[in-house]
């Protein structure tokens, strides 16, 4: 991420800083949780059910987890819970 503006004062410098930690915390975070969520929905795609009914508790503890961290907000978590197991019993 390219900064323009670099700040002058102390406290604004090391915001900045942890700023920027935090979004690279966040962002490989979040792609972990797209990741485990896409290779649950391919599995289903694939007409592979009991892989993916195998997975479905790693999916639940990430998007837990997630919400718990804040990444994401917990009644998200929720609602992507509820969809992904409907996607299991179609």
């Amino acid at each position: 991420m390219k900064q323009t503006d670099m700040p002058n004062i102390k406290s604004a410098k090391k915001a900045l800083r942890q700023s920027m930690k935090r979004r690279k915390r966040n962002v490989t975070q979040m792609d972990a949780l797209k990741n485990t969520v896409k290779v649950y929905r391919k599995a289903i795609e694939t007409g592979n059910v009991e892989s993916a009914i195998g997975d479905l508790p790693k999916v639940y503890k990430a998007l837990d987890k997630a919400a718990k961290v804040s990444l994401i907000k917990k009644n998200k978590a929720d609602r992507l819970k509820s969809r992904l197991t409907k996607l299991s019993s179609k």
